[in-house]
């Protein structure tokens, strides 16, 4: 959850980085501690104590809220410790404080790796979420599943699209959305007059924006047997296309800000911006109803839309002294109380509640376009697993630059960048 342009902008980047957390093995020094704003939830003092972590949110009134969240929970004392600094710095501090002896209760994450698994760092929560378990998405519930067993539950979701501006479209004479890639590079093209691109999908021309959901549009990254797979003709030909995208002319490039923030969009520099849920507030604010969304078009007929199912879900820790009064507090949460999921994802900043009755229940998200969003995410949201780590994205984030950049022989690039994921791939399941 991010509030204004430049945290957004911050956050988001580390929203597309959450295939895994560092293994941190380094002490808690003072700096650390001093970014720790710690608060108890005001219970009584009688009650048994549970530490619960956030990282820093940027949208106002967040920190006061889940301080409010803790008071409401009457059977411990919640001590809420708010990590200040950028969300970059989070998932390492939390690393090396779950692998210390004072490692908190509750904590929220982007996603549970084997290696936390293996190293008994966090609690399988298949006890809570089981009887509402089919409520939630499975793309939402997978990037925190191993083995068949559940380790966090998801708080709030992020899905991403392509907004359009209504009016462009119709001085342009284009009556439908893009339904396939080549229809989105020709709009683009259409649509790019003057000092005027047709589509902003990031300044590095859309490899941390679009290399994800591209694949999925065509395959995935990892087999259930555990198998890289994206490295075959149709993932080449959906890259293919993203190549040809650079080439065309009609993508914007060397914006001053990055495809996170809306900016370039609101102001008339493009027509069309892929952009995430988060910014439909500001984008309404400052072009009013001229806009609309659709989501990522497909090569081929063959393939489906997609867009990323991320966000953050909350844990509890195993070497917790209170795992099963944490286990009910992050229920109470996070399972139970619908007020509360509702505040969290639309009282500040604007989030899809994991939840799909919740979110079928939340009036702000009821109507068009942010009921499209909903929708999108619903029928074509995907997520990482658990076993694509950080080697693994480098090698196919660079893969795909280098696509982007040069062409040549795309189902070979994908091919040595797959050799490199299995090979990591197989020093994770060993």
């Amino acid at each position: 959850m991010v509030q204004g342009r430049t945290f957004a902008h911050m956050s988001r980047r580390h929203f597309l980085r959450s295939s895994g957390m560092l293994m941190g093995t380094a002490a808690l020094g003072s700096s650390f501690l001093a970014a720790c704003a710690g608060t108890s939830s005001g219970a009584s003092s009688s009650l048994p104590t549970l530490t619960q972590w956030y990282h820093e949110y940027g949208e106002t009134g967040t920190h006061e809220a889940v301080l409010r969240y803790a008071q409401s929970y009457k059977q411990a004392d919640v001590k809420v410790n708010w990590l200040l600094g950028t969300a970059d710095l989070y998932p390492n501090k939390l690393q090396t404080a779950l692998l210390g002896t004072n490692a908190p209760d509750v904590f929220e994450l982007q996603g549970v790796s084997l290696a936390q698994v293996k190293a008994g760092l966090v609690e399988p929560l298949d006890d809570i979420i089981g009887p509402v378990q089919s409520d939630f998405l499975p793309a939402s519930l997978a990037p925190y599943t191993v083995n068949g067993h559940v380790y966090a539950i998801p708080m709030i979701g992020d899905p991403q699209f392509i907004y359009y501006r209504k009016s462009m479209f119709q001085a342009a004479g284009i009556t439908q959305t893009p339904t396939t890639f080549d229809e989105l590079i020709a709009v683009a093209k259409k649509l790019t007059s003057g000092t005027r691109k047709g589509l902003y999908v990031g300044n590095d021309g859309g490899v941390v924006s679009l290399t994800y959901p591209l694949l999925w549009t065509a395959g995935d990254l990892i087999s259930s047997d555990n198998k890289i797979t994206f490295n075959t003709e149709q993932v080449a030909a959906s890259y293919e296309k993203l190549y040809e995208l650079n080439k065309s002319g009609g993508l914007l490039i060397g914006a001053p800000t990055d495809w996170t923030d809306p900016s370039a969009f609101e102001q008339g520099v493009v027509a069309m911006q892929w952009c995430g849920l988060w910014a439909m507030p500001g984008i309404t604010k400052a072009i009013g109803d001229d806009f609309a969304i659709f989501p990522l078009p497909p090569v081929s007929a063959q393939g489906q839309p997609a867009t990323i199912a991320g966000g953050w879900a909350q844990s509890v820790g195993a070497k917790s002294k209170n795992k099963q009064l944490a286990k009910a507090y992050v229920k109470y949460l996070w399972i139970d109380t619908a007020s509360i999921q509702k505040d969290w994802n639309v009282g500040y900043g604007f989030h899809v509640p994991p939840r799909k009755s919740i979110a079928a229940q939340t009036t702000k998200l009821s109507t068009d376009p942010a009921a499209v969003a909903v929708n999108i995410l619903n029928q074509y949201g995907h997520s990482k697993p658990p076993l694509w780590d950080a080697a693994m994205d480098t090698a196919l984030t660079g893969a795909v630059s280098n696509i982007i950049k040069s062409g040549g022989n795309i189902l070979s690039i994908l091919n040595q960048a797959a050799d490199q994921c299995d090979t990591e791939l197989q020093q994770l399941l060993a």
